[in-house]
């Protein structure tokens, strides 16, 4: 299992947009620039972002990209299954109905469901559940009590700067 590359964008750039002031918005290009990735990958990366409601941009002159809603009310998962979809991990192609030993009259059905399948899923289920139970908010709480001073400062000045 691997996530692309637009997840850990998703993270870095919305880590930065929960100190935004309300009515602020922030736009691609600043915050490409904030964190050296591609303006045009990181565009894409946005559009998942406001169609799952995590985001959501202003038009015109001062306009950008600000959160939909509070940072606590987005959890990891959301930002993930924004940018990945929201498919298990896992596609079971059901193979074991091909098998050369399974007897034509065998019945799959829910009652007897691959239990390859069964036990991915309910690990799969864990790891969304505890990327459900971490916020962006915590993600920046945690992160920043380790900021220096100078460095809080100069996120500070960038966020009013913007």
């Amino acid at each position: 299992m691997q996530f692309s590359v637009g997840v850990e964008y998703a993270f870095h750039s919305l880590f930065y947009m929960t100190d935004l002031p309300e009515g602020k918005t922030i736009g691609i290009k600043q915050i490409a620039e904030l964190n050296a990735i591609p303006e045009t990958y990181l565009s894409k990366v946005f559009a998942k972002l406001r169609k799952s409601g995590i985001v959501r941009s202003v038009p015109g002159v001062n306009g950008g990209y600000e959160l939909a809603r509070s940072a606590s009310d987005i959890s990891f998962w959301d930002i993930i299954e924004a940018i990945e979809g929201p498919s298990y991990f896992f596609q079971c192609a059901e193979i074991r109905k091909k098998n050369i030993f399974t007897e034509p009259s065998a019945e799959f059905s829910s009652k007897c469901p691959c239990l390859i399948k069964v036990v991915i899923q309910e690990a799969e289920e864990l790891l969304r559940e505890q990327l459900r139970s971490k916020s962006l908010r915590w993600l920046r709480e945690k992160v920043y009590s380790d900021f220096s001073d100078n460095k809080k400062l100069a996120i500070e000045h960038w966020i009013k700067s913007v």
